[in-house]
């Protein structure tokens, strides 16, 4: 999906970045310029970054669990 129209940055694109270390707003604007434009994609890039964030924190927690267990 299409995130920011101005700048054609989907949904897809900032995961990527979140992937390779993107975990602010500013940082995912430097990166991909979006909300530099009109503003519209703010809020829904910002949920897509928090979302993906959050994600990523429920999937590594397992695996922090099983290397607490092991030790």
């Amino acid at each position: 999906m299409i995130v920011c129209v101005c700048n054609n940055v989907s949904d897809s694109k900032i995961r990527q970045a979140v992937d390779s270390g993107i975990t602010t707003m500013p940082a995912l604007r430097a990166e991909l310029g979006v909300g530099n434009c009109c503003g519209k994609c703010h809020s829904c890039a910002k949920t897509v970054l928090r979302e993906y964030l959050e994600d990523g924190v429920r999937e590594a927690q397992p695996m922090l669990l099983q290397t607490a267990i092991a030790a």
